[in-house]
């Protein structure tokens, strides 16, 4: 089966599932786009417009958590963990992130009033994963599962911000989840995601967004 993911460079969902087919050893090739001028191929084949998109022989998968499950299927290992309610559970939990990511784009690209508004709506969401985040490596335990490589996008932004400023958006009040990002953000696969200097880029994403963010950049250090 030849698998072509198509995405831009600084999608967090395709970053998903790059890691998820990374972390499986499935082969892949991996195309980017201009989501702001899509060429008119990716317009012809692609139902709502919008990345990522997995291009399964001829066939045409979309939406990110369909693409996600869908690796988990070829896979020959499961990445959920076996227990039923366990899986339904994270599964809760993936869907919940995706509103993260949301509060994400809105702290990057607001004025200081939706700024002050994104950032209390997602340190909220982090208090309740935290809750239910037990001190164990990753979100289940030892194994690294899809709910971690769901996470993983979120994490690494929320690192490149804070190298960015002054802990604009630090975890540390959050014991569990500060333990569970450092444990993702440290594997290769995860790591391997995202291409060279991608860091760079989210940077002049946030200047050039010039949101309140873009105030808060510590430029001596770039």
């Amino acid at each position: 089966m030849k698998l072509e993911l198509i995405s831009f460079k600084l999608c967090p969902f395709a970053q998903r599932a790059v890691i998820l087919l990374n972390e499986q050893s499935i082969d892949f090739e991996l195309t980017f786009i201009n989501p702001m001028d899509p060429p008119d191929w990716f317009k012809a084949i692609s139902p709502t417009g919008q990345v990522p998109l997995l291009k399964a022989d001829d066939q045409i998968i979309f939406e990110s958590s369909v693409i996600s499950e869908f690796i988990n299927d070829i896979s020959t290992t499961d990445i959920h963990p076996k227990d039923v309610i366990q899986k339904a559970n994270n599964r809760s939990w993936i869907a919940f992130s995706g509103n993260m990511l949301d509060d994400l784009f809105g702290i990057v690209t607001g004025d200081k009033k939706k700024f002050d508004a994104a950032k209390t709506a997602l340190f909220e969401k982090l208090a309740k994963v935290e809750l239910v985040k037990n001190s164990k490596k990753f979100f289940n335990g030892d194994e690294f599962h899809m709910i971690d490589a769901s996470f993983a996008p979120i994490f690494m932004r929320l690192a490149w911000i804070n190298e960015f400023t002054n802990n604009a958006l630090s975890l540390a009040e959050f014991k569990n989840l500060s333990a569970w990002s450092d444990a993702i953000l440290a594997l290769d696969v995860v790591k391997n995601s995202v291409v060279e200097g991608l860091d760079d880029v989210y940077y002049s994403n946030i200047e050039g967004r010039e949101g309140h963010l873009s105030t808060l950049l510590v430029e001596e250090d770039y």
